[in-house]
């Protein structure tokens, strides 16, 4: 995981995927942490990008390297974590985000991490290391 978590350090911003009815979705995301092992994301659950995980979990994260050119696909299966602790460190590492994410707007940052999961990096030339 620590590889998946440092290519998406080094990108900055990474798009996640998802569908809606017929209609593919994709979104730019940047915040992610390693935690126990798992790479975590965050979204709101008072968004659409909730709503299309939960209607369909599979979803892929694709990030660009433009220091070395290379690629990352992350395909797997969004399980949602309910470790309140993770939502912490995400609060803590965004503090802006504690005037969304708190009891008083009633918004929830909704945990995940991806199972099932298979990652590949691609470099100009057309080779791929996986990560499984």
């Amino acid at each position: 995981m620590g590889k998946i978590n440092d290519f998406l350090t080094e990108a900055g911003v990474f798009f996640l995927a998802t569908e809606d009815g017929d209609q593919p979705k994709v979104r730019p995301l940047g915040a992610h942490h390693e935690i126990d092992g798992k790479v975590i994301f965050g979204i709101g659950d008072f968004k659409d990008v909730y709503r299309q995980l939960v209607a369909n979990p599979l979803t892929e994260i694709v990030a660009f390297n433009a220091q070395n050119h290379t690629w990352l696909r992350y395909t797997g299966r969004v399980v949602f974590d309910d470790d309140p602790s993770y939502v912490e460190v995400a609060l803590d590492a965004l503090p802006h985000l504690r005037q969304v994410y708190n009891d008083e707007t009633g918004k929830k940052m909704m945990m995940f991490h991806l199972e099932d999961a298979t990652a590949t990096i691609f470099d100009m030339a057309g080779n791929a290391e996986v990560i499984e």
